[in-house]
């Protein structure tokens, strides 16, 4: 990791003993695998309700509900770490936990073109362009009102493009703001780009155009794995290293999360009480909710299985 320890004030102190306490809070991996074998959606809920996620995840929800309630807790409890760090912290936190406001925004794309209008995920201080998107009423003017925001002008009206743009340019301020987080943005991109490209089958000259940040120019005249990552630089490459076709991305994104969430831990557990520890500890409240959510989906599957047999490849 590059980054270096800024002497400790008392709000790092503060807000790294707060981070370390809401891990211990965690459902992890045990946790995890008890809700996937809970046999039922109903049951895997139930069983939530004695947990962190509690707060938000209720008897009676449906996957999709129960799924982003364990969002909704999960940001809540990073926007009470990004309370409880100095004011110089919370950009970091802010450009990690956008993804929460791309969420909000693709929610908002999905409405106009004729889908189900969805409560927002609230980001408080962590907002950087939301609410001010809330009320768009067409593609062409979320497109204006994203160019003067930090997550800039998406370059076309066209949906499908405009979410592409979106996650390049998360990808760039996790870049800017978190350097910890390198070879994980880097490796997210790669991955992006191979499915886009070797399994959607979308021109190259399309992802060129959204600027992808981290995996530089020589890809595109990739038509297979080994060639992409050959292609690829190493700070993206490495998430391709144990595969060899594209049906198996999804085990490099497997491959993706264990990385993460060993990193991460590394950094939460960093001696010092600072920016690594709470960072670690942001990432680590994230990959909890996604093997929480996964496992809510196995539940739902009947909790045995073919669907947790994949599910046991996750944890």
């Amino acid at each position: 990791m590059r980054a270096t320890q800024r002497p400790l004030t008392p709000g790092w102190v503060a807000g790294s003993v707060r981070a370390r306490h809401m891990l211990l809070r965690r459902l992890g991996r045990d946790g995890a695998r008890s809700i996937a074998a809970a046999g039922s959606l109903d049951g895997a809920v139930g069983l939530l309700g004695g947990t962190a996620y509690g707060r938000t995840v209720s008897e009676g929800m449906d996957l999709a509900g129960a799924q982003r309630a364990i969002a909704e807790t999960t940001l809540w409890h990073i926007r009470v770490l990004a309370g409880w760090a100095p004011p110089r912290a919370v950009e970091s936190v802010r450009a990690l936990a956008a993804w929460f406001e791309l969420v909000n925004i693709e929610d908002r794309i999905a409405y106009l073109q004729g889908g189900t209008r969805q409560a927002p995920l609230s980001l408080g201080g962590l907002s950087s362009a939301w609410p001010r998107l809330a009320g768009v009423q067409s593609l062409g003017e979320l497109r204006a009102e994203l160019a003067s925001t930090a997550w800039g002008e998406p370059g076309t009206d066209d949906a499908a493009g405009m979410l592409l743009a979106l996650r390049m340019s998360w990808a760039r301020r996790v870049l800017d703001a978190v350097e910890e987080a390198e070879p994980w943005t880097c490796g997210a991109v790669a991955l992006l780009v191979a499915r886009e490209v070797l399994l959607a089958g979308r021109p190259p000259g399309e992802l060129l155009a959204r600027r992808p940040p981290g995996v530089g120019t020589r890809w595109p005249g990739a038509s297979d794995i080994a060639t992409l990552r050959d292609l690829l630089p190493g700070r993206a490459s490495w998430v391709l290293a144990d595969i060899e076709q594209p049906s198996e991305l999804w085990q490099a994104e497997v491959a993706w999360w264990r990385r993460v969430e060993a990193d991460a831990e590394q950094l939460a557990r960093s001696a010092l009480l600072g920016r690594q520890a709470l960072i670690g500890s942001v990432v680590l409240l994230a990959v909890d909710a996604w093997r929480t959510a996964a496992a809510l989906e196995v539940a739902a599957r009947g909790g045995r299985g073919a669907a947790m047999e994949v599910f046991e490849r996750l944890v």
